[in-house]
């Protein structure tokens, strides 16, 4: 198979000026949105340069404003349903309702990001820094997006929302410093070239520390400080380079064009196993006589070619064309150092590109909302391996998967409205475990009503569908792969109840609540390391294995009175796994990246004569019990609960226009926690014994942020 060239590497480490620090506080509300595709958004949530908004909870105006977010999990963790697993800059995983990022789509400047790169890896590599917003379905609720568990859209920044009106350019200069982390500095330039075409060109540098765990001692699954360690963990030290440059043509008032190049770089001497914990890799590789540290390089390019139009009679239309390459890259040569692995010593690499190009419409029509549009996504993957000793190994596949939809809004009155929408789904495999064309005719129908004017209801059913996914890519991209004619494409339904409410009682100049009732059931549910009896050869395989039922709760409390804004959010996922009958040994299976019961509350505090503000946040996880589980530890797969508590303070000086601090303190109390979204438990293993999985999460880390902008 024939990859194109990857996009021009940028290069510039000086580029100009700055993003600015400025975006409005919002009053947010309950309300429904006329984005078909965003069928129950209850609010947004304005970080440092970043709006996150989501449709399980209505949040706060500055929420995680302050947090100085350097990882993705500090813009989402709070978000109800949504964890990011994966404390190394590696294996930024988001999961959604226990559901992990394979299932979820995802998506930069509309550019697909579904890469399955490697299973040690996550498959996301973006900066918190750089995002403009990040756009969350909590669940799939609308035949306008794919994705068996949501979608997560993350738009970069851009000159047109920096620049005020009648500015003509700016910048931003920001240095950050974490005692516990690492430092970074971040150079931006935006300004208008002519009077239709603006520009921004963004530098993203961090040297990333190991850190110390929690508590300053790293423990074995019985307590013990495991020997020969200090409480740091190894293979984490690296530098991460995220360089963007895009620019923005207004046709006319109602016609936009924007092209954007972004290349990302991390690279370092990392672990081999990034997602799995300190214990496990010294387990092994004291086993094995090879190094604990290897020389690694995960790089993203990114092309895309945006079109915004909206129609003078009403309507609008959205259009992406993009090109996004994903490169791994590892310095293997560490096996020579064992004589019996010295055939394995070699350059291995793997690259997945995804191709493609999404359109939909909206129009009205009366009491008619529509939205209509197509997609096509080319998956392509490729492996090499050269080795020390002269040999080779290559292998490619391919995926091409292709929707068209349409839903119609309709408004029967001021109060209720119905939206019924269709959907056909073709995915076309060229993969090892399938030569197959798989498709789908999916429906969805929502009912919305306003039972008052501060209380929404919202009932929703949607069909799901999914085909086999293209093969791990670092492991060989499908070469190790089992055929299996017979596998099934993935099919559901995730049906939903939600209720939101916001009004100015008890006191509060806002209150607010809201919940969401769900249930997802995914029937022939594939599983990528399902079980081949020992009679057969044993081993495993990918298969369907079973129904997967995911059932649970988000809700959300509110409350704004002068410059206090309070939010408390829980929410649980259970799974449970209905097995085929030859797949008995994973009945009543759990999804392993399922969490506990988790409560989260957030406090801020506007001093505005002092020009300060102040934040407080805590994320208390109940523990899980063991249990049969997809892809957990094989002997104890407990999870432990845990409670983590952060605080920051950011100040405006008067002094100097453009100027702000921020401190603050993450994982205040030194908590000794992994996430459960995480790797985590206890595994046996016939040569390397226990396994402790523990991808341990960094300890206290104080924090300091200084940003100009002019």
């Amino acid at each position: 198979m024939t990859v194109p060239a990857k996009p021009p590497v940028l290069l510039s480490r000086t580029l100009f000026a700055v993003l600015p620090l400025v975006l409005s506080m919002q009053q947010v509300y309950a309300q429904q949105l006329e984005g078909e595709e965003e069928p129950l958004v209850l609010g947004p949530m304005v970080v440092w340069g970043t709006q996150v908004q989501s449709s399980s909870v209505k949040l706060g105006s500055e929420g995680i404003g302050i947090k100085q977010a350097d990882h993705i999990s500090d813009l989402l963790r709070s978000v109800p349903g949504v964890d990011v697993g994966g404390a190394h800059s590696l294996n930024q995983r988001i999961t959604i309702r226990s559901m992990d990022d394979k299932d979820l789509r995802i998506s930069i400047d509309g550019a697909n990001q579904n890469t399955y790169m490697y299973h040690h890896l996550g498959n996301l590599q973006i900066h918190a820094d750089i995002l403009e917003s990040v756009d969350i379905d909590v669940g799939n609720n609308s035949v306008v997006n794919g994705g068996l568990g949501g979608s997560v859209r993350f738009r970069t920044k851009s000159a047109e929302q920096l620049l005020e009106e009648g500015q003509r350019a700016g910048g931003r200069v920001q240095l950050g410093y974490g005692d516990n982390s690492g430092t970074s500095f971040a150079l931006t330039g935006y300004g208008q070239l002519t009077e239709a075409v603006d520009v921004i060109a963004y530098y993203n540098g961090v040297n990333r520390d190991n850190y110390e765990v929690g508590g300053g001692e790293i423990k074995d699954f019985s307590g013990n400080t495991i020997e020969g360690t200090d409480g740091t963990v190894r293979g984490l030290e690296g530098d991460l380079q995220d360089v963007l440059l895009k620019f923005g043509w207004d046709i006319n008032d109602n016609h936009r064009l924007s092209f954007g190049v972004e290349n990302y770089v991390d690279e370092g001497d990392y672990s081999y196993r990034p997602d799995m914990g300190l214990a496990t890799d010294l387990a092994i590789t004291e086993s094995l006589g090879v190094p604990l540290l290897w020389p690694t390089e995960l790089s993203r390019n990114t092309v895309t070619l945006n079109y915004e139009g909206e129609s003078r009679r009403g309507g609008s239309i959205n259009a992406s064309l993009f090109r996004n390459d994903s490169t791994l890259q590892r310095d293997e040569s560490g096996w020579a150092q064992n004589a019996d692995f010295a055939d394995s010593a070699g350059q291995i690499e793997g690259e997945a590109a995804n191709t493609g190009v999404n359109v939909i419409v909206r129009k009205d029509l009366g009491q008619h909302g529509f939205s209509y549009g197509a997609e096509v996504t080319q998956y392509e993957t490729d492996f090499s391996a050269d080795y020390q000793n002269g040999s080779q190994e290559k292998s490619s596949e391919e995926i091409i998967d292709s929707a068209i939809f349409v839903q119609d809004r309709i408004r029967l009155n001021e109060r209720f409205s119905l939206t019924p929408g269709v959907r056909y789904n073709v995915q076309k495999n060229d993969t090892v475990v399938t030569d197959d064309t798989f498709d789908e005719v999916t429906a969805a129908l929502a009912a919305d009503f306003e039972l008052t004017p501060t209380v929404h209801l919202r009932a929703s059913t949607t069909q799901l569908f999914k085909g086999p996914e293209i093969g791990e890519v670092f492991t060989g991209a499908g070469l190790y792969d089992s055929v299996n004619a017979d596998i099934r494409q993935e099919t559901g339904l995730n049906t939903e109840l939600s209720l939101a409410y916001a009004n100015a009682v008890l006191g509060a100049d806002e209150f607010s609540a809201g919940f969401t009732l769900f249930n997802t059931q995914l029937d022939d549910y594939i599983y990528d390391y399902a079980p081949i009896a020992e009679a057969d050869g044993g081993g495993s395989w990918k298969d369907n294995v079973g129904d997967m039922n995911v059932q649970g709760i988000e809700a959300y409390l509110g409350y704004e009175i002068g410059q206090l804004e309070a939010l408390f959010s829980y929410s649980i996922a259970d799974s449970e796994l209905d097995a085929d009958s030859e797949y008995l040994v994973l009945d009543k299976a759990r999804l392993d990246r399922k969490q506990g019961d988790t409560f989260a509350i957030a406090l801020d505090y506007h001093l505005a004569k002092s020009r300060l503000a102040l934040h407080w946040d805590a994320q208390v996880v109940k523990s899980l019990g063991s249990g049969v589980d997809l892809d957990g530890a094989t002997e104890n797969n407990a999870k432990d609960g845990f409670a983590v508590h952060n605080i920051s303070a950011k100040w405006h000086p008067t002094v100097l226009k453009g100027l702000s601090i921020t401190v603050g303190i993450d994982n205040l109390f030194d908590e000794y926690y992994a996430s459960q979204s995480s790797r985590t438990g206890l595994s046996l293993h016939p040569r390397f014994g226990e396994l402790y999985l523990q991808d341990y999460e960094p300890g206290r880390n104080f924090k300091l942020t200084a940003d100009y902008t002019f």
